[in-house]
């Protein structure tokens, strides 16, 4: 059984009226997994309770405490905006710290199994700084879930792959510090944030960013992945490896001119797979909520026979 944590509460986060970043995002993810062939092999998880556990220690791993403490007073208030693209409801601090939840819950049982899990939450994170929330991001959820990791037994080193379309400047900032963090990102380059140079190496190598120019389709990304990616991982040697799962690549997503189809992330998804099952994958960006789906659907299935695995 693959493993997905999920919480109906996850659609209580309101980023705006006609935001992009809407509950139908999981929706239509939920619905496509639950009618899928192979439904019978997923196990819906619920994430840990807020109340059984204290999970403000694990967002202060990546975020100031002031800037936590103004998300929750936000919330309290009645909601706000971050920037223009980024906002606060009522529900928002309560989902987010619930999406963080999730994504622990997600290194545990990957930790615990040896085998691949799926975080379906939202609101998502990798472009949530340390001492702000942007770009439709309020927690950094991957670089928290890495923090959480190396607190593990046995669990020395850990790599973050990031295939959303943009970069994931929240991420890179957090983690491009510690030396037990790889990150390594493709994405679409000029488009937002502005960040992710390939020049930009982390503080310990453990950076490689992969400028993915307007337009590029699969076969400019396996020579990439063939060249960059799988050998800056191979090398890294990762105990875990976490992925920022974004599906804003597609061809038919409004939010950006990178030209991958679906069926393309089930041949990243095998990729990391090959490098080792221990593989977290969490939620990020993708707007077109037919792509979406069937993204996520062909991101699981070369999961699912090494998830049935005694």
């Amino acid at each position: 059984m693959l493993p997905i944590f999920y919480s109906e509460m996850f659609l209580q986060h309101q980023a705006g009226m006609g935001h992009p970043e809407s509950p139908q995002r999981l929706t239509a993810v939920v619905n496509a997994l639950r009618t899928a062939p192979w439904a019978e092999q997923l196990d819906w998880r619920s994430p840990t309770p807020l109340r059984q556990r204290d999970v403000i220690p694990w967002l202060e791993t990546a975020h100031d405490p002031a800037y936590v403490k103004l998300v929750e007073a936000m919330s309290h208030e009645g909601g706000g905006r971050l920037d223009a693209d980024t906002g606060v409801s009522v529900a928002s601090y309560d989902v987010a710290r619930l999406a963080v939840n999730a994504w622990l819950d997600g290194v545990t049982v990957v930790l615990d199994t040896g085998r691949p899990a799926f975080v379906l939450a939202r609101p998502p994170g990798h472009h949530a700084v340390r001492q702000v929330g942007m770009g439709f991001c309020l927690f950094a959820n991957a670089a928290i879930a890495a923090h959480y990791a190396l607190t593990q037994p046995g669990v020395n080193r850990v790599a973050i792959m990031d295939w959303d379309v943009h970069h994931g400047n929240g991420t890179q900032a957090i983690v491009e510090t510690n030396p037990q963090i790889a990150y390594c990102s493709t994405h679409q380059f000029p488009c937002y944030p502005g960040t992710g140079a390939a020049t930009e190496r982390g503080w310990h190598q453990n950076v490689l960013n992969i400028p993915m120019p307007p337009g590029s389709a699969i076969a400019d990304y396996e020579q990439v992945w063939q060249d960059q990616v799988i050998p800056f991982l191979t090398h890294w040697q990762p105990d875990l490896l976490i992925i920022s799962a974004g599906y804003d690549a597609n061809a038919a997503d409004p939010l950006a001119s990178v030209c991958l189809e679906p069926q393309d992330f089930g041949q990243f998804s095998q990729s990391c797979l090959e490098l080792t099952p221990k593989v977290l994958f969490g939620l990020e960006g993708g707007y077109h909520l037919e792509a979406l789906a069937q993204s996520v659907m062909t991101t699981l299935e070369p999961c699912l026979s090494i998830a049935d695995q005694a």
